[in-house]
């Protein structure tokens, strides 16, 4: 597996948006099928799914088949860590976040929403929880943490 940032072309964004629609509905989850529609009904794609990625910095974990998991920074806020059913289990996660806290250096720490799939994930590198949240979203209601990890 490999680890590199995201091309500045966009060239696997829409890739990167199935990534996410898969790992949400297609990964072990807590969640019900309703609240998983409600979260994502339809792949991320298109110029507000671009805009969305190029404002943050963006790495990709690439396999033999192509891109299999992504993270993103926006300052010390990891907005989105998703990876592909299939690949999960594998490392993905670890190496993903490897870059993105090589990359936080000189930040007092990073933070997350996690949802309940990826809390585990964010506990196994060191992150801890400081509160639940309920969020409304699509006529459902999901529950989140936001968790932190200090850097410095």
């Amino acid at each position: 597996m490999q680890v590199r940032a995201r091309p500045d072309e966009g060239e696997v964004d829409d890739a990167l948006g199935r990534i996410m629609y898969d790992a949400i509905h297609h990964g072990p989850s807590q969640y019900s099928l309703a609240e998983r529609q409600a979260w994502l009904p339809t792949p991320n794609a298109g110029e507000g799914w671009r805009a969305r990625l190029s404002a943050q910095k963006v790495w990709v974990a690439y396999d033999k088949t192509g891109p299999v998991g992504f993270m993103t920074l926006d300052g010390d806020y990891i907005d989105l860590a998703f990876v592909a059913a299939a690949s999960q289990g594998r490392g993905v996660f670890r190496a993903l976040f490897a870059q993105v806290e090589a990359a936080a250096r000189g930040q007092r720490r990073l933070w997350t929403h996690a949802s309940l799939m990826a809390q585990p994930a964010f506990l196994a590198v060191g992150f801890r929880v400081i509160r639940h949240e309920n969020v409304a979203q699509g006529g459902e209601v999901l529950r989140r943490a936001e968790m932190e990890k200090m850097l410095a």
